[in-house]
């Protein structure tokens, strides 16, 4: 119990790092790149929607990777080596004299993140079937966490220094990794080991193999289309406060601790809890439809506070994620854990390119000079109808497997 416990806190903090780094940049990258090109705003905002490609694209042809290798070596040493790797690509970003390197680093970072899948496997490795998704949870907790502090160390170092906050993450990566390595045991048993199918480290092409899985198919689509929606929030949010209510780096800043807090507290407190109470049917029923109108209530706001208020059924309506996810992975071999959460967490990664690719055009579209039709919350309503899709997938499914 005790070592299983050690193994959580390592997934969770590995975690947690991982999304700290990512939301170090947040605060500071505009001003780094501008830094780094000599550029105004309005061509740092085009080199920031590639370097989010770069990453992004990198955790999608990776993640299949380190997971089929840790399917047959172990979570343990992968995990290891990504931290590693992540810790030397931050010091590349502090070093970095050029754009060209902070593209390198983007990069590596996407490649190295991709731990984000073999941590995913290591929970299913210790997790009863009825623990799943309490501890999936764990994962939008650290997601939640992260985007608290990752933005205020970026934000109150990066003020003092633009390149200190990639120092600060370099050290706690680092930190993690030896915390790991010296502590936390391998989770994949010698039983549940598999030789590598090089065809299963192709993108997407696991997903081809779980067609045998009754229903699988379609919960993953409605995992992909939930997690779509949620990029709409890093990908406009920013841009639709200033441009709604003209706020501050600061009032944003603040607005994006609230949803951080609210994210936590729903994943890492009660999503066990919501499923003993309910069951997983019901949790899935309802919290799609609480985030799906917490999604349109932010399309319709018009005052500050009516965004705050807002944010109480979207948080709510979390639950509904990694309850979906415990039940994809309760229908899949123990063998094929990390396969399986390579595809996922490389879904999730096609998300946040596809994010940028349909939410910025739609924000830009409905507030440009010449629309016709004014609506900055249009990029929220895409989403909410997104989630609504999802929801419909996810009933459907539900209905054709057992949820035991």
């Amino acid at each position: 119990m005790k070592s299983k416990k050690t193994a959580l806190l390592f997934i969770f903090i590995t975690i947690l790092v991982d999304v700290i780094g990512i939301g170090i940049i947040i605060p500071i990258i505009p001003d780094f790149i501008m830094l780094l090109t000599g550029e105004g705003t309005h061509m740092a905002v085009i080199y920031g929607m590639w370097l989010t490609t770069a990453f992004a694209g990198m955790q999608f042809f990776f993640s299949p990777v380190l997971g089929e290798i840790s399917d047959q070596y172990g979570r343990k040493p992968i995990l290891l080596l990504s931290l590693l790797g992540l810790s030397i690509d931050y010091l590349i970003h502090a070093w970095a004299p050029t754009i060209a390197w902070l593209f390198i680093g983007r990069f590596l970072a996407g490649i190295t993140g991709a731990s984000f899948t073999v941590a995913s496997a290591y929970i299913a490795d210790i997790s009863s079937a009825e623990e799943k998704a309490k501890n999936f949870g764990l994962i939008g907790a650290a997601f939640g966490l992260g985007f608290i502090i990752g933005p205020g160390i970026g934000g109150y170092f990066g003020d003092m220094d633009i390149r200190l906050p990639f120092y600060i993450a370099a050290g706690l990566t680092f930190a993690n990794f030896l915390f790991g390595w010296l502590m936390v045991p391998e989770s994949l048993k010698e039983e549940n080991r598999r030789s590598i199918n090089v065809l299963k480290m192709i993108p997407g092409m696991s997903l081809i193999a779980l067609r045998n899985y009754k229903g699988v198919l379609l919960l993953i689509s409605a995992f992909f289309l939930a997690n779509l929606a949620g990029q709409v929030l890093p990908t406009v949010w920013s841009y639709f406060t200033i441009e709604r209510f003209d706020w501050s780096p600061k009032q944003i800043g603040l607005s994006l601790v609230a949803v951080g807090l609210l994210v936590a507290f729903v994943q890492g407190f009660l999503v066990g809890r919501a499923i003993e109470w309910f069951g997983k049917q019901k949790v899935v029923t309802f919290g799609f439809l609480l985030w799906t109108f917490g999604m349109f209530l932010f399309s319709q706001a018009s005052e500050p506070w009516m965004l705050y208020a807002f944010l109480i059924p979207y948080a709510l309506g979390g639950v509904a994620g990694p309850t979906v996810q415990g039940i994809i992975s309760n229908q899949v071999s123990q063998k094929e854990q990390g396969n399986l959460q390579g595809s996922i967490t490389g879904l999730v990664s096609v998300t946040a390119i596809l994010g940028q690719l349909v939410f910025a055009p739609v924000f830009y579209f409905y507030v440009r000079p010449e629309a016709t039709i004014y609506f900055p919350g249009a990029s929220f309503a895409l989403a909410a109808v997104l989630l609504l899709a999802a929801f419909i997938l996810a009933k459907t499914a539900m209905n054709r497997i057992s949820l035991d």
